[in-house]
């Protein structure tokens, strides 16, 4: 490939993230973000960048940008012939499905997820086995494989709405144990839970959150619904990271705690400059392995490709798009 010129720093890109990316850090940038939108172009491609990707893959060369419903959604209005997922396998898992006829890549097959990884179609096979007749609703975070298996799916943004929506008294919810358990309590509907957790929000810990706001005076604490009950239960709100995102640009200024993925955090910095955001850095290994080096590498040569059973995917689209109907 050609030899790319460097891009100045003050060509508007940087400007977006210069409060967080060093100078001299942002010049280690230059090049890949500037072959990335080559290959972009040349390809059709569009990346699309989960909210826990670090800024300089978030603002600067990502097309889609969200959480995991927004990605969903979005995955299925696009045209592009190549899709690059900047998150997790289950993320670029789902995109497939809903965008069968794109390559859909991911820059680093390393990238998995503790709650996919914690559970399998033959598991939720079983569990139907033993609770006959009770709806399965599955948590985004899972394989194509389990999603194939289940009734509905559902994200943190809309697991609450999702479960009220089928009319019973009980619900298998799974695989994210503290999600069911925090929406069990929204809703009052008995959940039947699996014990898988996230290994990000699972860290969190009530004696962690206090301690922040006794440093921090007048401390807004933010937890996503994947953290445990006890945790919630000491935070003044809890939602998905795009509720998070409405959250603080409705609520403007001030001192706030996302009791997420730190990158988050970041994320809504360069949004909502005027927000004191305190930063429990807990880091999700998994998405940190996506970065501008493998996503040109990726687009360059067009790994790694995600490819489904037909069957399996066809299967996995309905519980996917029942969930986007609602």
């Amino acid at each position: 490939m050609n030899q790319i010129a460097p891009r100045g720093k003050t060509d508007g890109l940087y400007d977006r993230v210069r409060h967080l990316v060093p100078e001299m850090e942002w010049e280690t940038f230059v090049e890949d973000i500037r072959a990335i939108e080559t290959l972009k172009r040349e390809r059709n491609a569009v990346i699309l960048a989960h909210n826990y990707q670090t800024p300089e893959i978030f603002h600067c060369v990502s097309d889609i940008r969200g959480d995991s419903l927004a990605l969903a959604r979005e995955a299925q209005n696009t045209d592009a012939d190549v899709i690059v997922m900047a998150g997790v396998h289950f993320m670029a898992e789902t995109a497939k499905m809903l965008n069968p006829h794109s390559t859909v890549l991911i820059p680093d097959l390393r990238a998995g997820c503790s709650l996919a990884d914690s559970i399998t179609g033959a598991d939720v096979r079983l569990l139907r086995q033993r609770y006959p007749g009770v709806p399965v609703v599955t948590y985004v975070n899972t394989s194509a494989e389990v999603k194939a298996e289940s009734d509905i799916c559902c994200t943190s943004g809309n697991a609450k709405r999702v479960v009220e929506s089928l009319g019973t008294d009980q619900v298998i919810m799974i695989p994210d144990e503290y999600l069911a358990r925090n929406i069990e309590a929204e809703t009052g509907i008995k959940m039947i839970t699996w014990a898988g957790h996230c290994e990000v929000h699972e860290r969190f810990t009530p004696g962690e959150i206090e301690r922040m706001r006794a440093d921090h005076p007048g401390l807004v604490v933010l937890a996503h619904p994947e953290c445990p009950p006890e945790v919630v239960a000491v935070s003044d709100f809890s939602g998905s990271t795009a509720m998070m995102d409405d959250y603080v640009r409705d609520h403007k200024g001030g001192r706030i705690l996302l009791v997420t993925e730190c990158s988050m955090s970041d994320n809504l910095a360069v949004r909502y400059p005027q927000t004191e955001f305190i930063r429990p850095c807990n880091m999700c290994p998994h998405m940190k392995r996506i970065t501008l080096a493998n996503i040109r590498q990726s687009l360059e040569n067009m790994t790694h490709e995600v490819t489904l059973d037909p069957e399996m995917a066809s299967r996995g689209r309905r519980a996917v798009e029942r969930m986007l109907a609602i």
